[in-house]
């Protein structure tokens, strides 16, 4: 009887074990940042996800942003998705085309006090058709000029926020600045490219802020627009800067802007985490105006979830949760939002504690007025194509209309 009382206990147990397995669930999101404070914030809004789902746990696995679509789409490739994750906007039209995205539209519009009329059409018009939503934006992200106070100080020159507040901020002023810049601090430079990456994984980043202020683009309604008179205008002077005036980084050296060796770069609003560990005073403007105006470039990231994940209900139900209006308004100091009501909202304007409200309507009239990075369903293979274009107009002595050419040939057949 006993021997029979302990094998019931022992199955007992086992069925306690599985059923307790069966109902804890684990996400897996994929993303693009180590940063201490944007995981810290991440793991926060899924702790609080725990007080409807109390058995669902949420994974944040970091890829590095220079392979992450790929490594992603490898993942996808080989059975093994993420049942979540961060899409960049040059990538999405080719995993929304491929059938690869759930439609989390009907997750989202059901979930209670969701109001998803509340996110700027403008935004959602890369992840949506129709009715069908493929992606959620949790960063409408501006390109903003961060810049080094202490350098403009030591070359005795007005910041690119006091120009640009007198509408002094061109194209023509940043080369000018650049130059001054660079031999006033010597052993360092006026300018990086985004991420230090525009030779390589940030091309488009590199060539986009300046053709766009000439009043062209980098493609559009798929037609190249780098041989176009506007753009080629941006790269020649991009070429002068690098090679004459040697005030932007080279191809094969590292500026590194955050550590003080560059005067200026271009980023988004979510590098500011890394400015608490800044040793000098910085600051955030608008890119440079130039012939075409104003011109504001926004990069795009969305939120997606898998359609062959095995977690796909619950993983559309996190996403409702991570870009309802109280936690968009937490990411909003790292991510600016597409909701409206939270990017008119003083939380929004003065939420980011690194950086000044001042600065902050910057960035949301950048959000405003600005225009997203160019996506295409075939990107992968566009960027492939521009790499080794791009790497002969690199070249001190490089035939730039020549080289300018034959991007545009490389890649039209893909546009």
């Amino acid at each position: 009887m006993k021997a029979a009382l302990a094998g019931i206990a022992v199955s007992a147990l086992a069925l306690c074990a599985l059923s307790s397995q069966a109902l804890s669930q684990e996400l897996r999101m994929t993303v693009w940042t180590g940063s201490e404070a944007h995981l810290k914030m991440l793991n926060g809004i899924a702790e609080s996800f725990k007080t409807k789902h109390p058995d669902v746990t949420v994974k944040f696995e970091t890829v590095p942003v220079n392979d992450y679509t790929q490594k992603l789409t490898f993942q996808v490739a080989g059975g093994n998705a993420p049942d979540i994750a961060w899409m960049m906007e040059d990538a999405a039209p080719a995993f929304e085309n491929a059938g690869l995205l759930m439609d989390i539209g009907p997750t989202l519009k059901a979930a209670q006090g969701y109001d998803f009329a509340d996110f700027s059409q403008p935004a959602m018009a890369l992840w949506q058709k129709g009715e069908t939503v493929y992606g959620v934006p949790f960063s409408t992200s501006p390109f903003m000029i961060y810049y080094n106070k202490d350098m403009f100080d030591k070359a005795g020159l007005e910041d690119p926020l006091a120009l640009a507040a007198k509408g002094e901020w061109t194209m023509d002023k940043f080369q000018e600045v650049s130059k001054e810049l660079k031999e006033a601090n010597p052993g360092k430079w006026g300018f990086e490219f985004k991420d230090g990456e525009g030779y390589a994984s940030r091309m488009t980043h590199a060539f986009l802020p300046p053709i766009r202020a000439y009043g062209g683009d980098i493609w559009s309604n798929g037609e190249c627009g780098f041989d176009k008179p506007e753009a080629v205008k941006a790269i020649k002077q991009l070429h002068d800067m690098v090679f004459k005036d040697k005030s932007i980084v080279p191809p094969g050296e590292q500026g590194d802007y955050f550590s003080g060796n560059s005067a200026m770069t271009v980023n988004q609003i979510s590098r500011a985490s890394k400015m608490a560990e800044a040793g000098f005073k910085w600051g955030i403007a608008p890119l440079p105006s130039g012939p075409g105006g104003e011109a504001p470039v926004i990069g795009q990231a969305g939120l997606v979830v898998f359609d062959a994940g095995k977690n796909k209900e619950i993983a559309a139900e996190f996403i409702a949760h991570m870009t309802d209006k109280e936690n968009v308004a937490t990411m909003a100091q790292f991510f600016p939002p597409a909701r409206k009501s939270v990017l008119e909202s003083d939380a929004f304007i003065n939420g980011n504690k690194l950086v000044p409200a001042e600065m902050m309507k910057g960035v949301a009239d950048a959000i405003a007025n600005g225009r997203v990075h160019p996506a295409h369903e075939k990107a992968p293979q566009i960027l492939a194509a521009m790499a080794p274009r791009v790497d002969a107009l690199w070249k001190a002595d490089a035939d730039v209309d020549a080289a300018i050419k034959s991007i545009c040939a490389a890649i039209q057949p893909q546009l």
